[in-house]
Order: C-alpha cells, then sequence, then structure tokens
C-alpha cells in the first residue's frame, strides 16, 4: 500500500498523500468512475484522489459527490468538507466534518517561472528574487501550490491570483508555515497555509473555520 504521506491534523481533520502505483482495478473496487475520463493516466489521478477520501474517513459517503460550476467537488449536505489534488504520479486528499479545507500538491518544474507574473503580487515576486537562485524554482512550486490550496478552500470562483490571494513574507525551508490574506469586497480575510516540500514536489494545505 504506497501511502506517501499521511497526518492527522486536529481531531477532525485529516489529510493523505497516495504514490500510485496501483492499476485501476484497485480503485475501482473501492471507488466508481462518475465522468468520462479518455487519459489512462488522467483516469487512474482521478480514481486516487477519490479513493483516499474513505480511506481519511470511512463513513465518506463518495457516491454522492457532486461538482459545482467551478469544478469544486462537494457533497450537498456538507456531511464533509473536502478538497482533491493529483499531479504527476501522486494524489492527495484532505476532508473534515467541520472546517473549510483546501489541498494542493505540485510537481518541480521550471516551467513555473515563465507563469510567475500571472500569480504572485509584486511584493510576492520580491521573495522569489531574493531567494538564492538554486532554490527559485521550489520556491516558486511552492508559492502556486499555496495560491491552489487557497483558491480550492474558497471554493467560490472568480479570483485573480496575484490581487486577491495574498502571501505574507515567510522563512522559506523544508516545511513551515505561510501567513495569508484573501481580498474580498475590501475585506482581508486571514489564513494560515502549511506546507512540506519534498526532492520532487510541493505539498500545501490550509484548514479554516
Amino acid at each position: 500500500m504506497p501511502l506517501f504521506y499521511q497526518q492527522n491534523i486536529n481531531g477532525h481533520t485529516r489529510l493523505a498523500v497516495w504514490k500510485i502505483e496501483e492499476p485501476e482495478d484497485f480503485f475501482l473496487r473501492s471507488v466508481a468512475l462518475t465522468r468520462a475520463i479518455t487519459h489512462p493516466h488522467k483516469r487512474l489521478q482521478h480514481l486516487a484522489g477519490r479513493y483516499l477520501l474513505p480511506f481519511l474517513f470511512p463513513d465518506f459517503p463518495h457516491a454522492e459527490i457532486e461538482v459545482a460550476d467551478t469544478r469544486k467537488p462537494f457533497l450537498r449536505d456538507e456531511q464533509y468538507h473536502f478538497s482533491i489534488s493529483h499531479c504527476g504520479g501522486f494524489a492527495a486528499a484532505i476532508a473534515s466534518p467541520t472546517q473549510r479545507v483546501g489541498i494542493d500538491i505540485e510537481m518541480l518544474t521550471p516551467r513555473v517561472q515563465h507563469i510567475q507574473h500571472k500569480f504572485l503580487h509584486p511584493e510576492e515576486l520580491h521573495l522569489v528574487h531574493t531567494c538564492p537562485p538554486g532554490k527559485q524554482i521550489a520556491l516558486l512550486t511552492l508559492l502556486w501550490s499555496a495560491k491552489e490550496a487557497m483558491y480550492k478552500w474558497w471554493s467560490r470562483g472568480d479570483v485573480d491570483f496575484s490581487e486577491m490571494l495574498r502571501l505574507e513574507p515567510f522563512v522559506f525551508g523544508g516545511q513551515g508555515l505561510i501567513d495569508a490574506f484573501f481580498i474580498r469586497a475590501g475585506r482581508k480575510i486571514p489564513v494560515q497555509l502549511s506546507y512540506i516540500m519534498y526532492p520532487e514536489m510541493s505539498l500545501c494545505w490550509v484548514v479554516s473555520g
């Protein structure tokens, strides 16, 4: 069983990362494929992400998952708040019956350098420019992952990543916390993200009220 990482964040919030090494049949024994996905690897990622939800909470009603216009999966009765992410050969999920959550995993790639101005505010770009060149790709990947986790936590779409999702300066390391805030209608909504860096990817999540 390739459980890559698991954490009980608090008494009612859990997350896990799965390294996908199994064929589709393994996941289909536990969860159903509820929409047509033609690409085999994307289909496998989708199934692995859904598989993690009842892995985290055995009573998770995965058959009742719906997808909003924003492409956010949700449960209509909000029995659980949850978020799923997949990238490369990994899938991640976080779930809680009481708190809104968001999670994201990203593989480290130089491509993130080409889009940094699209998702980072000038003040956040300054943090990147003061980082040693050898660590900039990892930092940019984490910043992208952090904003994706915030976007999923918000779950309502219509977000300008560079202006509305803002990250405070922090000490970049192997793992830690990032203070952030979400700007909506002139209000600043504070959130705090947690992250872990691996040699090949970043993992970032947010849990809030």
